[in-house]
């Protein structure tokens, strides 16, 4: 944007540790994540977010993956995130309670929500799990 950086986002195709949910997400060939998208503020609402979310899986396609992952923790982003772009597989909402990270996911399309359960090592219901925080 005039020479500065509008905004930026993550592609992963690795496991990739997702701090959000306690979970580390496990890739299989041909998967890739797209992760930590961000609009710098003064450059909002200029279609920044929803370009990176035609461009990378422009370029994902491009290197032979064949499906692509995405997680959004704020309303905005989500109604971004939307058709003809992704399905929602999982609603998954999470918080802190004694310690612990208490997540609820609720499945969106059984189909989908199977195949993630592959990935992000769960899928629908209720669990606890040991509050940690990893670095990328």
């Amino acid at each position: 944007m005039g020479g500065e950086v509008g905004g930026y986002g993550w592609l992963s195709t690795k496991p990739e540790w997702v701090n959000e949910i306690g979970a580390e997400l496990r890739l299989r060939p041909g998967d890739g994540y797209i992760w930590n998208c961000f609009t710098v503020p003064r450059h909002r609402r200029k279609g920044i977010f929803r370009s990176l979310l035609i461009g990378i899986p422009n370029i994902a396609r491009d290197e032979g993956l064949r499906r692509l992952w995405i997680g959004t923790v704020a309303v905005p982003a989500e109604k971004a995130v939307g058709p003809p772009w992704f399905r929602p597989a999982l609603s998954w909402w999470g918080f802190v309670v004694a310690g612990r990270l208490f997540s609820i996911a609720i499945a969106r399309d059984a189909e989908l929500s199977r195949e993630a359960e592959d990935v992000f090592g769960g899928g629908p219901g209720i669990r606890f799990t040991p509050l940690r925080s990893r670095r990328h």
